[in-house]
């Protein structure tokens, strides 16, 4: 009945104070080949194959940036500035290659000055639809298919169906356990916070899956039949775009509130399910990224995303959901407005936040979390 951190949570910690940490370094050092990625309709199991491994792009402790402000609108969004800083300030310089999809106008500016400031020796960008059905399922198969040509001609990798299986399975086993870590979280008292599950999905999303996952196994055995007697005020359910720093959580955590459940695209639900291959496994990719990525790009799918956040409300007994978007995300920032007046109108309590992609304004923060939920008791 332990109130404690679990002692393996350290790990996490540590694999992302650095955005090429040391299993990326391991990996390389051992003639594997990491590629950055930075946007769930790029398939995680597609750059599993063989000697590749994917690292999802992010910019730890970013301080500022004045080098991609020279080059990106104060307008355009601190997540894209951020990798950009970095970028120029070779901060990836163990990836070999980038693997990119203009899902914003935000994302097409980065990759039009990472091109032209950083032109890296492998680029590729998919052409990912913004409709759902079986014509872009086959676009977005065709897609994957040049990518995997591609990689395989560049970096004399085997992208060949036995390799991708193998490359699916890997991926569907580290699905599995993130699948049981998360389903702990449905307990009236979970054994883990929001917060500490978010530092374990980032760590894992930056790290060859390989030589993570033993640590996410260890983590699971110490966690698994653990209560917590951690005292929270309300069960909440956060939404929104790219979130990688898991002080985020942890401030609304620290309200009284206990984060649950999770809904954005750097997020478990419901980016963390395994590929079901029935025959071809780029065709199965295809349909998987479809499946996984409820992004607001994505036109006349509204009510899929509206749905999905209400079975998970009902699925992880959700007293109210918190809607965060990155300052100037058009995407977010739209498709905002119709979710709270949805949510409210079922009667689900909704606190919206704009924020920077570095955790700024803790004191703001704070006040406003801490009156949603008072807000709830009443």
């Amino acid at each position: 009945m332990s109130t404690e951190e679990p002692r393996v949570i350290k790990v996490f910690e540590d694999l992302l104070e650095t955005p090429q940490n040391r299993l990326v370094e391991q990996a390389s050092q051992d003639g594997r080949i990491p590629i950055g990625y930075s946007c769930s309709f790029v398939p995680e199991a597609l750059l599993m194959a063989d000697r590749l491994f994917p690292v999802r792009l992010h910019a730890p402790g970013v301080a500022g940036t004045e080098l991609a402000d020279n080059y990106l609108s104060s307008l355009v969004c601190s997540y894209t500035r951020s990798i950009l800083e970095f970028a120029m300030d070779d901060r990836y310089d163990l990836i070999r290659g980038w693997v990119t999809v203009p899902s914003c106008a935000h994302m097409q500016r980065f990759i039009d000055n990472l091109e032209y400031l950083k032109r890296p020796d492998f680029i590729h960008v998919i052409d990912a639809p913004r409709k759902v059905n079986e014509s872009t399922l086959k676009w977005h198969e065709e897609e994957l298919h040049m990518l995997a040509d591609k990689l395989s001609s560049h970096f004399s990798v085997d992208m060949g169906k036995a390799s991708l299986m193998k490359a699916i399975d890997e991926w569907n086993r580290f699905c599995v356990i993130m699948n049981r870590i998360g389903d702990l979280r449905k307990t009236p008292n979970p054994p883990i916070t929001g917060s500490e599950f978010h530092r374990v999905v980032m760590a894992s999303l930056a790290s060859p899956k390989d030589l993570i996952l033993p640590h996410i196994e260890a983590f699971y055995r110490e966690i698994e039949n653990r209560e917590s007697t951690r005292k929270y005020r309300a069960r909440l359910m956060v939404v929104g775009g790219h979130l990688h720093d898991p002080e985020f959580i942890r401030i609304i955590e620290s309200q009284g509130g206990l984060v649950v459940a999770d809904r954005f695209c750097t997020g478990s639900i419901p980016g963390l399910i395994p590929v079901h291959v029935n025959g071809d496994p780029i065709r199965a990719l295809a349909e998987h990224t479809f499946e996984k990525t409820l992004c607001p790009r994505m036109m006349e799918d509204f009510d899929r995303r509206l749905n999905n956040i209400l079975d998970t409300v009902k699925e992880y007994r959700v007293d109210g959901v918190v809607i965060e978007i990155i300052k100037f995300c058009d995407l977010w920032g739209v498709d905002s407005m119709p979710l709270v007046s949805a949510l409210r109108k079922v009667g689900i309590p909704v606190l919206k936040l704009e924020r920077e992609y570095r955790t700024t304004g803790e004191g703001q923060l704070r006040t406003r979390v801490q009156a949603f939920i008072e807000s709830m008791g009443r």
